[in-house]
């Protein structure tokens, strides 16, 4: 395992063209956090949500996952607040398909009429005349596919949404998807701990679409202190959440980790693991102590 120093170290991830022509680099970060209580309402502390936003582009951050159901809208209004007008090259990626009837309460809404509305209103809490990835948060299952990832291609064609990805789907339904719009991510949770989608990631990796991991550090747990990498990060001098965002970029060139954090100073070490390099034989070895 190696490490090494840089101002912006997010850019030491490496890079990943979004359909082919929207660079990123490949350690993002995850807007979820920025929100109240149960991804409700404001956070306590406003002020440090601004702050991580503009330190995260600083340490070199190119690609901000967000949701319009983060707080509802909270998340999207602190970016614009904290970043607009933005840089040259940031990528704002956002999310429509769940409604919020409470803390810790997500319910999938997939009409038509809905989505469009939904990213009207993303456009103007983000500050935007385009969004450059919209992502469809879940498949609603009462709505068929055709008619929410239709209208997403309108939206597409009317210049309102660059790139189209999705969240949480099977191989079948990515396939079904790609044969409505041209799919260029699927987001699904994915980490160390829990590699439940790995058919889902090698099959976006052979169709070269971005694989975004939410839960990264699984809420937590492969980050805590006597958790299941503590004693292989003090061996390594890294902390435990550098190993296991480090490992999921050494896990295929098409991961777009997007780790969450609502202080600075966790993200600072969070960015840092784009530094972490590790060889073939503590890659795998990882993966057989933490199993999944």
């Amino acid at each position: 395992m190696t490490t090494a120093s840089v101002s912006r170290p997010a850019e030491a991830s490496g890079t990943f063209s979004l359909g082919g022509d929207l660079p990123v680099h490949r350690l993002g970060y995850g807007a979820m956090r920025l929100t109240g209580p149960g991804i409700w309402g404001p956070p306590a502390d406003p002020d440090e949500a601004v702050r991580v936003l503009r330190r995260a582009v600083e340490l070199g951050v190119n690609l901000i996952d967000t949701a319009d159901s983060y707080g509802p809208f909270v998340s999207e209004e602190l970016i614009h607040k904290a970043l607009h007008p933005y840089p040259d090259d940031l990528v704002i990626a956002t999310k429509a398909g769940l409604t919020r009837p409470g803390p810790d309460e997500w319910r999938p809404v997939g009409r038509p009429e809905y989505l469009r509305q939904q990213c009207e209103l993303s456009l103007r809490h983000l500050g935007l005349d385009r969004i450059d990835l919209f992502q469809l948060h879940r498949i609603d299952p009462k709505v068929p596919p055709a008619e929410q990832l239709g209208e997403l291609v309108l939206l597409q064609q009317e210049g309102k949404i660059r790139h189209i990805g999705l969240s949480e789907v099977t191989v079948e339904q990515l396939d079904q998807a790609r044969e409505i719009a041209t799919i260029v991510s699927v987001q699904n949770l994915y980490n160390l701990a829990d590699r439940g989608a790995e058919d889902v990631l090698d099959h976006a990796e052979r169709a070269n679409l971005a694989f975004i991991p939410w839960f990264p550090m699984a809420t937590g747990e492969l980050a805590r202190p006597g958790g299941p990498l503590d004693s292989a990060a003090k061996k390594h001098q890294v902390s435990p959440s550098q190993l296991a965002l480090a490992w999921l970029l050494s896990r295929s060139p098409v991961m777009l980790p997007i780790p969450g954090t609502s202080r600075v100073a966790h993200l600072e070490q969070n960015v840092a693991a784009a530094l972490v390099t590790l060889t073939d034989e503590e890659f795998t070895a990882l993966a057989d102590s933490v199993g999944a």
